[in-house]
């Protein structure tokens, strides 16, 4: 069995404290002894609108945010204390003029070892509720990243509006994945469909599935606009952070209360695993046969 943390915060438009923010939690879950630590979909900034996020998108190199994270990992490894960090962020699309919601996993020493660009896109006008178009100011992925392997088992990659997708979470298992995980900044009207999706997907894939979101209102103004405009929260994302288990049992979550950044942390016993999946042999029989493809 392998100890594994999911991260819940609230992100704002300030990349320095929001690495801050994700330094601690690396501390914590570093603390508590576990290998791996999940962050949430754009934990280095949620930006008021598109042509604020393509403003503020900077390359990982320079990223203020990446600098504090990677600088927490250099000093826990120092100490050989470290743990492999798999984040969402964003990036400078080097095709066009959007942006890449990303998630990179990061070794020991801070080092970008993979990386997956988000492939489903929100865009959706809910009446009451949130307008969103994602796609104004992200360039989707095109390609999945195949399952590699992590202290834990080998990892699958989605992220937040991936998982309403079924395809790309079938097709990971059938690469060979154990555990997915889809780092979310999951929106509140939409909220109760989070947990749902997730554990369908764990039942599903006969996997764990990892869920780190992010939870609150989203402070996106600068301290100047704030003292002229007064303060506005005009998003806020769902939370309940959790880990599922591969019958579709949550075994952590973060509380759904408190706003701070906090952490949930379970074991990944793989053992277990291969018992439900030999129970229920699934993957053995499928029917490309008749649906005319494989995923």
């Amino acid at each position: 069995m392998v100890l594994v943390a999911a991260g819940q915060l609230c992100a704002s438009s300030c990349l320095k404290e929001n690495g801050l923010k994700a330094a601690k939690l690396i501390a914590r879950a570093s603390k508590m002894g576990c290998k791996v630590l999940f962050l949430p979909e754009a934990s280095d900034y949620i930006a008021k609108n598109a042509a604020h996020s393509i403003k503020m998108t900077q390359p990982v190199e320079k990223s203020p945010f990446m600098f504090e994270v990677v600088e927490q990992l250099k000093r826990l490894n120092a100490l050989n204390k470290s743990l492999y960090v798999a984040v969402g962020i964003h990036e400078p699309s080097e095709a066009s003029k959007r942006v890449k919601n990303t998630l990179v996993y990061l070794g020991l020493d801070g080092k970008i070892l993979h990386r997956y660009q988000k492939l489903h896109l929100f865009d959706v006008e809910i009446k009451g509720g949130p307008i969103l178009q994602e796609s104004k100011a992200v360039e989707p992925g095109n390609s999945i990243l195949p399952p590699f392997d992590t202290p834990a088992g080998k990892l699958g990659v989605g992220i937040c509006y991936d998982l309403r997708f079924p395809e790309l979470a079938l097709r990971q298992r059938s690469l060979g994945a154990e555990i997915l995980t889809f780092p979310a900044a999951w929106t509140l009207k939409t909220g109760p469909h989070f947990e749902l999706l997730g554990r369908s997907t764990a039942v599903m894939t006969q996997s764990y599935v990892v869920l780190p979101s992010q939870k609150g209102k989203h402070v996106t103004q600068t301290k100047e606009e704030i003292t002229r405009d007064g303060l506005k929260l005009k998003r806020e994302s769902f939370g309940h952070t959790c880990i599922i288990d591969p019958n579709g049992t949550i075994v952590a979550q973060c509380s759904d209360i408190v706003e701070k950044e906090q952490i949930c942390v379970a074991d990944i016993n793989l053992e277990y695993l291969n018992v439900v999946r030999e129970n229920m042999p699934l993957w053995n029989q499928r029917r490309p046969d008749v649906f005319g493809y494989k995923v």
